[in-house]
């Protein structure tokens, strides 16, 4: 992947590309529902007022997220197929996280003028690679002029006859695991923010998640008591486990394997390394709690216990580290 430069490529016109004001909004429409491929749960894609979206369990899991240019990615640090693949995996996990699987994504996208054609085609490719991976589709959305560069993506997914794993059903002696990379986007936001664009593995990490989709359908069919998507940092996320079920969970630091590439990145930038597995979230791992019969399948390592109380400890006592991201602090 090349590297993308700084901010002043991406004005009007930049390497002779057309703008989306130079194609018009139904120019812009049509290249990008060009570009995507409808998977089997799409009775009906991008062309009409509404898509029509096959729902065999009669009941559908929707779920809301949004990204902003220079406050969730920077466009001088990922493509605008990384975005992409960002923007789908973040709402992609909320839906595996309630134990479903997703079946489609709808966009709304609000540009500048000035936005290259090609950025927002890279931005529909990215999408639907991600959706891909578990046979979901973009079935439609919206696009408007904005000043700010704003992506909006709504996911649909289908519990295929099981309940939703929510979050309040957590109980002590439940066993608290863990699915998929922790703390590898983390740091390759650190690393982005100091100025590198090395490991390559932490960086990458950061520009397209790599998502256990598959493990939260696999969870709720061993019988998970509760589960949540890691978004906003391991600690903070677990918070809402615990508020929500009225239980205490305590976290083993010695669980967590660090890296070769992370260690020798947070020594060179003078971070603890368990700051980024603790608080960071942009990996979109899941964590779930079991009842402790559950014998638990490789996907799913345990990293600590439900215990009684009502607060997210770490080796039994409290953390006073950062605990993961709050959109308004």
């Amino acid at each position: 992947m090349s590297e993308r430069g700084g901010a002043g490529q991406y004005g009007p016109n930049a390497g002779g590309d057309a703008s989306v004001a130079g194609i018009g909004e139904f120019g812009l429409i049509g290249r990008v529902t060009a570009r995507l491929a409808m998977g089997p749960t799409t009775l009906l894609g991008p062309g009409d007022d509404a898509a029509v979206v096959a729902a065999p369990d009669a009941r559908v899991v929707a779920c809301t997220d949004v990204l902003v240019d220079g406050r969730h990615f920077r466009r001088d640090w990922c493509s605008a197929r990384d975005v992409g693949h960002r923007a789908a995996a973040a709402n992609l996990a909320d839906i595996a996280a309630m134990g479903a699987t997703p079946t489609a994504l709808l966009v709304a996208l609000c540009m500048p003028a000035d936005l290259e054609t090609s950025w927002a085609e890279g931005l529909a490719d990215g999408l639907a690679a991600e959706a891909a991976t578990v046979g979901a589709s973009v079935v439609g959305g919206d696009m408007s002029a904005s000043p700010t560069l704003t992506i909006a993506v709504t996911a649909l997914g289908d519990l295929g006859g099981r309940p939703p794993v929510v979050r309040s059903g957590a109980r002590p002696g439940d066993v608290l695991a863990l699915a998929g990379r922790i703390g590898y986007a983390a740091a390759g936001l650190t690393v982005l923010t100091r100025g590198f664009r090395t490991p390559r593995l932490l960086v990458e990490a950061y520009r397209r998640p790599q998502v256990a989709y598959p493990a939260g359908p696999q969870a709720a069919l061993l019988g998970a008591t509760s589960m949540i998507d890691v978004s906003d940092g391991l600690l903070a996320d677990l918070g809402h486990v615990a508020q929500a079920s009225g239980v205490g969970i305590d976290v083993r630091r010695d669980a967590f394997e660090v890296p070769r590439q992370m260690a020798d990145a947070a020594r060179a930038l003078g971070v603890d390394p368990y700051t980024w597995i603790l608080a960071g979230g942009e990996d979109h791992a899941l964590a779930a709690t079991f009842p402790p019969t559950v014998a638990l399948p490789p996907e799913w390592r345990p990293i600590g216990l439900v215990t009684e109380g009502a607060q997210v400890t770490v080796d039994g006592g409290a953390y006073d580290g950062p605990r993961g991201w709050d959109h308004f602090r």
